[in-house]
């Protein structure tokens, strides 16, 4: 099997899922989230993107219901025993098929957690399974459970994590080798997915963002590229990636000069940035450290220029986002602990100059504090 973790690793998570779920009074809980099967199990798939249901009872029960074209990725890359196969034909009902499995698991009148909030269950499979079940077992939305499990990462995820900001590290290189007038955005990405897959690397939960001149406003990926003009502005937002573990970091970089807003706006994230890793330490919630870095912009006066939200979690995702829980923005209980990691990004995009200056890294935090994972300097680049 081609497993990361040792046994030990999995076990221990087991155990932390099973109180859990028992503090929740839950029975079991089933799975649609690929990050939580893949944290319990090791498996690894996007065939997620079907309908596929991982069971786990705090019995000890493990079943995987799943299709033909994963049965032998399960095999392979988990260390689940059970896996049955629901049939792809016209009118499939797989809901019913996981029904029928939990029947045949002891799972009736039990009472299950469910992972509502999934890319792997669409609202029409949600139905479809709220139907079957329906007399059969209760249902109770258990979608923070192991995502909070998971924000917590042991030793041997944090040296993912470590890893993967190597990664992002390399392929920053990789950029700023890129990067200067004429350079093709293209060849910019394909640098830095160069070095990170050079690196022993994956790929990311989502696409890199890029985008020069008019676009570095843009903190999305679009489709199409351009060159970049004798001067010229280029915000990039990749990952390291390495075991699905991603470590972020975000840039804004000047092409040919730095325009006065530039700078002006530049010391602002720096600032901005350094506050909230201050701010990222135990005990603090997330929607403090977001107020810290409001509280720090907003003083330059960029309020109308930042976003409502600095940062979020980071671990092992899949697609469509890299993006974990908890995120950064204002009056967010989540209380930050020891382990967590967590990317803050300092985004300004001032429409009314056309300028865009964005700064962001990914912390660890540790018993004191935070230590960012990532070894590039903060300073303005020109190239």
């Amino acid at each position: 099997m081609a497993l990361h973790f040792p046994p030990e690793e999995f076990a221990a998570r087991r155990n932390r899922l099973n109180r859990a779920l028992a503090a929740e009074g839950l029975d079991g809980l089933l799975m649609f989230s690929q990050e939580s099967m893949y944290w319990l199990t090791g498996y690894d798939t996007f065939g997620f993107c079907f309908f596929q249901c991982l069971y786990v009872g705090v019995d000890g029960t493990t079943a995987l219901l799943t299709r033909s074209a994963d049965l032998r990725q399960a095999r392979h890359t988990s260390n689940i025993e059970d896996i049955r196969v629901w049939t792809d034909a016209a009118g499939a009902t797989p809901a019913v098929q996981l029904r029928d499995m939990l029947d045949s698991l002891g799972a009736r009148g039990k009472r299950l957690g469910i992972e509502y909030e999934s890319h792997g269950l669409v609202a029409s499979n949600g139905r479809a399974v709220d139907a079957a079940m329906d007399g059969f077992c209760t249902l109770q939305d258990a979608s923070a459970v192991v995502t909070r499990l998971r924000a917590v990462k042991s030793p041997a995820e944090i040296a993912c994590v470590r890893k993967a900001a190597e990664l992002a590290d390399a392929a920053w290189d990789a950029a700023l080798a890129t990067i200067g007038p004429g350079a093709d955005e293209g060849a910019v990405l394909a640098a830095m997915q160069g070095a990170i897959f050079a690196g022993g690397g994956d790929y990311p939960a989502n696409e890199f963002i890029i985008g020069s001149g008019a676009d570095a406003l843009l903190c999305r990926y679009k489709t199409g590229r351009r060159r970049l003009d004798p001067i010229d502005q280029i915000t990039l937002e990749w990952a390291g990636v390495y075991r699905h573990y991603h470590a972020a970091l975000m840039r804004t970089v000047c092409v040919g000069k730095a325009s006065p807003r530039h700078r002006f706006i530049h010391a602002a994230v720096v600032e901005a940035l350094e506050a909230v890793e201050e701010a990222i330490a135990p005990g603090r919630t997330a929607g403090e450290v977001f107020d810290v870095h409001a509280r720090v912009l907003d003083a330059y006066g960029l309020a109308p220029h930042r976003l409502a939200a600095c940062g979020y979690s980071l671990g092992a995702k899949f697609t469509p986002s890299w993006m974990d829980w908890p995120m950064f923005y204002t009056g967010n209980p989540w209380v930050l602990e020891p382990d967590m990691v967590m990317f803050a990004h300092m985004i300004v995009m001032d429409t009314d100059t056309g300028t865009a200056m964005c700064l962001g890294r990914t912390s660890l935090v540790t018993a004191t504090g935070s230590e960012p994972l990532s070894t590039a300097s903060l300073d303005l680049i020109v190239k």
